[in-house]
């Protein structure tokens, strides 16, 4: 897996120096600055505590299973932006190398958001997945919904949640989450037709085979 947070922090200077103390029980194996330079933190082959109490698709301890890559940013508590074209130029390459070299799938190159949905929010809504998803290094939105919404009531929305990788343990919480990664445009932890139907086109293409 590679899960890709924001730091929430002032500049990138402060970011690393917390990232590299001990005393902070805080790390992550990549730091990537608003310029874009890549800064490695932690070995690849190492753990890195960036995770935190998580989970994703049976994994109740993400750290084991992944690469962390933390983008300097001032997140939500300060001014919630876009991320700078430099940053998003610098992680791709990076990205496109580990996921060949760990043969990791688009479907687990995630966002701290969907492994820990109670807790945490980054990279939050403005994140662009979309660009990821045109090097193929992330699953793009589904645009044809064409099978419309098959789940009759919130409990079987839940239950393909779970299926699909969300610990679902605070409902609201998931919902958000998913809507955060899959309908940005619309973050209210309510269950409509819209993202019932995203769901369930996303569970088909992952059946199919189509999400590698």
């Amino acid at each position: 897996m590679v899960v890709i947070h924001y730091t929430e922090m002032d500049n990138a200077e402060l970011a690393i120096e917390r990232l590299s103390d001990p005393e902070s029980k805080v790390s992550a194996h990549y730091l990537i600055t608003e310029d874009g330079e890549v800064v490695q933190l932690v070995e690849e082959a190492k753990r890195a505590w960036h995770g935190g109490v998580s989970y994703w698709r049976g994994h109740k301890d993400v750290n084991s299973a992944s690469i962390g890559i933390e983008l300097d940013h001032p997140g939500h508590r300060h001014d919630y932006r876009g991320f700078s074209r430099k940053q998003i130029d610098a992680l791709i390459p990076l990205l496109a190398r580990i996921v060949r070299e760990h043969d990791i799938p688009r479907a687990n190159v995630v966002g701290h958001s969907d492994i820990a949905p109670a807790r945490k929010i980054d990279p939050g809504e403005l994140f662009p997945w979309e660009r990821l998803a045109d090097y193929d290094l992330a699953l793009p939105r589904p645009q044809k919904l064409e099978l419309g919404d098959p789940f009759d009531n919130d409990g079987a929305f839940y239950l393909a949640l779970e299926r699909f990788g969300y610990d679902v343990t605070d409902g609201r919480k998931a919902v958000e989450a998913f809507q955060r990664r899959w309908r940005p445009e619309k973050i209210d932890g309510q269950i409509d037709g819209q993202i019932r139907a995203i769901l369930f086109q996303l569970l088909l293409d992952r059946d199919a085979g189509r999400t590698r």
